[in-house]
């Protein structure tokens, strides 16, 4: 494509993005449906482009009324994703000498929310938080995720799935907590390779991988998945299960669960039972009231921990919003716990960094249900061999009472989980 045309579907795409009716990765798609002549180097192009705005909105926000043109142009230009010399084909010579200057400033000695490029009520629950590790926080929510596959347990072998991916040029190093993690450079086309369409690998954050372990599910073990989504934990879990026993995949999607059925036919799973619930005190909910030996409640969140791949969350979100959820989860857990028998374990996940979302959630459910007690999620990790597993932990007298990932930190996205056990 021309580079000036290029660079208008650039600016076309920024627009739609920058309404924030929907979330980007779904406007990116279906741009992309909408446009099926675009080459896949075109896509790389607008996605990476995208993206760049959505992290760096507040700098780029700061340069563009300097400008000339609509601020969807000029924020595009200031985002490009690709060589200079093939942007600065597509434009003006005033665009040029304007670029020019932009990238003449020193962003060190710009304003902070120039910087950090988050929301004003965002910024001091993050510091409060890390301190003087604010910043490197923000440098690796600015760099975008890389790739983690988890292995299938069932049928496969990390080391025998990294030695087949190294003989299709793809380099795949074992994720240093999760045993069934290998990490990935780059974005090969992994869903065309024999160790994906045979189910011995999924994409799926080491971090996620981390929460299926906590939950340690048993052979045989009744098993329900609360929040199930598009399915990714619960197949860690059936395979933690060798397949057998009964994991029920809630949730109140019934398009999610769809979605999941073609997943679970590739992992060879065959005690995995999805079923979509009206609400969390779905009539399918009391029915299995104190039969359920573990229950996993990766709740729905803000999702601030995603940061690195879903920079627009930090635009869509609110104060108030993070209100709603907080009520949405408190009920959600409450709910879900009704499900365990005495002995059982439940654990309490995230994808959000922020404190009342997940520390504040834990600590009233505890006081609130005594029959629950806390359990030592670096102990837990500890035990099932986890390297480093007090690393990965924050919170009680020994801080390691709850899991705590950053993504500056360990290199996977923003989680957190708290368990218990029903006595």
């Amino acid at each position: 494509m021309h580079p000036k045309a290029l660079l208008d579907v650039c600016s076309e795409l920024v627009r739609l993005t920058l309404k924030f009716d929907h979330p980007a990765d779904a406007i990116v798609s279906r741009f992309f449906r909408d446009h099926r002549g675009l080459g896949p180097r075109e896509r790389a192009t607008l996605a990476e482009t995208v993206y760049t705005v959505l992290r760096k909105k507040q700098l780029f926000d700061h340069f563009s009324p300097s400008g000339s043109g609509p601020k969807e142009r000029r924020l595009a230009i200031l985002g490009f994703y690709g060589p200079g010399d093939f942007l600065r084909s597509a434009l003006s010579e005033q665009e040029i000498i304007w670029l020019d200057q932009c990238e003449k400033v020193n962003v060190a000695d710009l304003m902070e929310r120039h910087r950090h490029n988050l929301p004003d009520w965002l910024v001091q629950p993050l510091k409060d938080q890390l301190g003087d590790e604010f910043w490197a926080l923000v440098e690796s929510f600015n760099k975008g995720a890389g790739l983690d596959l988890r292995v299938n347990a069932l049928n496969s072998k990390r080391a025998d799935v990294q030695k087949e991916l190294a003989q299709l040029g793809i380099k795949a190093l074992p994720t240093p907590f999760s045993p069934w993690g290998l990490r990935i450079a780059g974005r090969p086309a992994l869903n065309k390779t024999d160790a994906f369409t045979r189910g011995a690998i999924e994409v799926q954050d080491e971090g996620s991988q981390l929460l299926a372990m906590l939950l340690d599910a048993k052979r045989g073990e009744m098993v329900v998945d609360f929040c199930a989504g598009a399915g990714g934990k619960t197949l860690a879990i059936g395979a933690a299960m060798r397949s057998t026993g009964r994991l029920y995949a809630f949730d109140t999607s019934a398009g999610r669960l769809d979605s999941f059925k073609s997943r679970q036919a590739r992992s060879g799973l065959s005690n995995v039972h999805p079923a979509a619930i009206a609400h969390e005190r779905d009539d399918r909910i009391k029915r299995l009231s104190g039969k359920i030996d573990r229950v996993l409640v990766d709740a729905p969140c803000t999702g601030l921990g995603t940061l690195r791949r879903n920079p627009d969350l930090k635009w869509r979100q609110t104060p108030e919003g993070v209100q709603e959820m907080v009520v949405k989860q408190t009920s959600i857990l409450q709910s879900a716990a009704r499900l365990l028998k005495s002995g059982g374990r439940l654990v309490y996940a995230t994808c959000s960094v922020l404190p009342q979302e997940n520390e504040s959630i834990a600590e009233a459910f505890t006081e609130l249900n005594k029959e629950f007690t806390v359990l030592n999620a670096g102990e837990i990790l500890n035990d099932l061999k986890v390297e480093g597993a007090p690393t990965l932990c924050s919170g009680g007298e020994d801080g390691q009472r709850f899991l705590r990932l950053w993504p500056h930190r360990h290199q996977t996205d923003g989680f957190f989980a708290a368990v218990w056990q029903k006595t």
